[in-house]
């Protein structure tokens, strides 16, 4: 089989009804800027941003251009795309690679699945949703594990990813495999980077509603946006991966980013609850290689003060959402390249705080 490439996080166990109550979390990191994430999707500023400063914008465009790992860009503000260029690489019409933004998209049919009673909650466990799926050698813990640490990846379960993705993806039964590694670390103690974990999600998924990723993320997902979604890879018992393969436009990535900047709506419609925004930008863990912190898909930081939450991929693959100033930011970039933290991926984050953030404050 061919090896599909990859790339690199904990959680309270909340039921559907408690993601209501997430506002009485808000003390958990409360000095910090993504602790309120949500909340400035509501209010984007006090003084709403109209304009970015040409000249900031031109910087960080020139600086995009000199990066030969950098394909696409798309900045907007308030919903409207103010700069986009395809530098190299497909037109930013075209489908590419969005390896393992496809996480986040999976996050976000989670909490769809969720919004329809499809799942639960997120405290549900995989006994209840895919029993037969569980192997019967696996630890007994297995059959505990929650959605919740499926979506933070803190299943404790050895990785997947990294020098075990290849002997995953080769392997007859990648469900089985990643559900048969064993325990380094007690489940929901803390994240263990692993595309195994969203692909049993996706399973759960498929399982719980009865029709696949590819026809759950078509309808609740790509049909409201108005984007394609083209099938993907499947592993050897016709499961489509999660978390990682799937094929999105940069403007397909930037209306996904701009749904979740408007707090769940697409020109008016809802798409995705607001209760589900506002669980997944709190943080619940940390990234090994980051160090930044991790909600349900999405990695949270900051940048000049403002909290940013951020889906990442392999090779670069971007989408940042910046909600006090109405900035959706996609990023896409060579799927065949690596890019660490302390490298592209910085020289991205340096684009966003240094050139793109400071036009938005200054337009």
């Amino acid at each position: 089989m061919k090896r599909p490439a990859q790339i690199a996080p904990p959680a309270p166990n909340f039921h559907r009804r408690d993601i209501l109550k997430v506002a009485a979390l808000a003390s958990f990191g409360a000095a910090l800027p993504w602790n309120h994430l949500a909340q400035a999707a509501e209010a984007p500023a006090s003084v709403p941003v109209t304009s970015l400063d040409p000249a900031l914008l031109a910087r960080a465009q020139a600086r995009a251009a000199r990066l030969d790992q950098l394909n696409g860009l798309i900045v907007g503000l308030n919903g409207d795309i103010v700069l986009g260029e395809a530098f190299r690489g497909p037109a930013l019409d075209r489908p590419v690679n969005v390896k393992s933004v496809s996480k986040t998209i999976v996050a976000t049919l989670a909490g769809m699945a969720l919004d329809r009673a499809v799942l639960s909650g997120v405290d549900q466990p995989l006994a209840d949703i895919m029993p037969e799926l569980v192997p019967s050698s696996a630890d007994p813990r297995v059959r505990k594990l929650t959605v919740a640490q499926l979506l933070t990846m803190q299943a404790g379960l050895e990785p997947t990813s990294g020098p075990n993705y290849g002997r995953w993806v080769e392997s007859p039964n990648w469900i089985a495999f990643a559900l048969g590694r064993p325990f380094v670390t007690e489940p929901g103690e803390r994240m263990l980077y692993s595309t195994g974990s969203y692909h049993v999600l996706g399973a759960a998924l498929a399982r719980a509603s009865k029709r696949s990723l590819l026809a759950l993320t078509r309808d609740w997902l790509a049909d409201p946006l108005g984007i394609a979604i083209q099938p993907w890879t499947r592993d050897p018992q016709g499961f489509y991966m999660g978390g990682n393969n799937m094929a999105l436009s940069p403007l397909a990535l930037f209306r996904f980013g701009e749904m979740w900047r408007s707090n769940g709506l697409w020109q008016g419609s809802r798409v995705l609850s607001t209760a589900w925004i506002e669980t997944s930008w709190q943080p619940r863990a940390r990234s090994p290689f980051s160090g930044d912190d991790y909600g349900y898909g999405w990695f949270l930081t900051e940048a000049r003060g403002r909290a940013v939450a951020y889906a990442r991929g392999y090779g670069g693959q971007m989408v940042y959402v910046v909600p006090s100033l109405g900035l959706t930011v996609v990023v896409t970039s060579d799927p065949t390249r690596p890019a660490r933290s302390g490298g592209y991926i910085s020289d991205l984050y340096s684009i966003l705080a240094d050139d793109i953030i400071p036009a938005a404050e200054a337009g």
